[in-house]
């Protein structure tokens, strides 16, 4: 099993609402502040546009604009570069999550659970595969914002080898700040039931709708206890997350062999 610490920026930041071009060239320069070697950089939910049901207004086909631009960064910066932005596919739009990789190769993940209090289920088209991506020997689980209430979808689940799904879970947001306990809790929760690292990346300002968000983009260890939290500031936060630490709690304290198995329906697919 590997033994590698994996090195992780949290970009948490406001964002111009409907101004792609401008969000892209506001956290160029915050990943260019990132001055020690990285593995992963996360931005938040639909980092180039803030969290809209405009649509029709800014969605982008895929392999445009902030394609192009996520490609460029994860190849400058040497680093995998992981956000959601809004991807028009013939008459279907999709909250989607890139995972770009430094060679320019990528993978998505398309938003499963809608935030219909927003409208979102009206507007966008619901995913449902989970991405389990492989980074220097971790596995990596990467979701999106109201996916955080759903429990069954991120269940870290037994392989055939005997080892659980994945390594950390990732959370990127637009995350008001009027249910900031929620957020803060469910994170710790998912980390505990998981046994798992958790990391979610959230925005903080006021959008164009004039909903408030407090950032508290955090990370928390497979115990549920926090190793950073960013509170209400605008700021990059990098942090090491140790493997063998990791390891060493699953052998201690193997609570995932006593898990229910189940499974969600012949729809779900995993992609690799």
């Amino acid at each position: 099993m590997p033994d590698n610490n994996l090195t992780i920026s949290l970009i948490q930041t406001a964002l111009h609402w409907h101004k792609a071009e401008a969000n892209l060239a506001m956290l160029e320069e915050k990943i260019w502040q990132i001055d020690q070697p990285n593995d992963l950089i996360i931005l938040p939910e639909m980092f180039s546009t803030g969290f809209t049901q405009e649509a029709r207004e800014v969605a982008e086909p895929m392999n445009s604009k902030t394609f192009r631009w996520m490609k460029q960064q994860a190849a400058q910066s040497k680093a995998v570069v992981a956000g959601s932005y809004i991807v028009r596919e013939q008459q279907q739009f999709y909250n989607r999550l890139l995972w770009m990789k430094p060679d320019g190769t990528f993978s998505y993940y398309d938003k499963r659970h809608l935030f219909r209090m927003a409208g979102e289920n009206q507007v966008f088209t619901a995913g449902n595969s989970l991405l389990i991506e492989e980074l220097k020997g971790w596995r990596i689980c990467p979701l999106i914002c109201y996916d955080l209430r759903f429990p069954v979808w991120s269940r870290n689940r037994m392989q055939a080898n005997d080892n659980l799904n994945y390594d950390l879970l990732i959370y990127v947001a637009n995350w008001p700040a009027a249910r900031r306990s929620a957020w803060k809790t469910l994170l710790k929760a998912r980390a505990i039931e998981n046994a798992c690292y958790t990391v979610g990346v959230n925005r903080v300002g006021e959008d164009g709708n004039q909903v408030s968000y407090s950032g508290n983009s955090l990370v928390a260890d497979y115990k549920g206890h926090p190793l950073t939290d960013l509170e209400e500031q605008e700021q990059i936060s990098t942090i090491q997350l140790s493997y063998q630490d990791l390891v060493e709690y699953r052998k201690k304290f193997p609570v995932h062999s006593d898990a229910d198995a189940f499974s969600l329906s012949s729809s779900e697919k995993e992609k690799k």
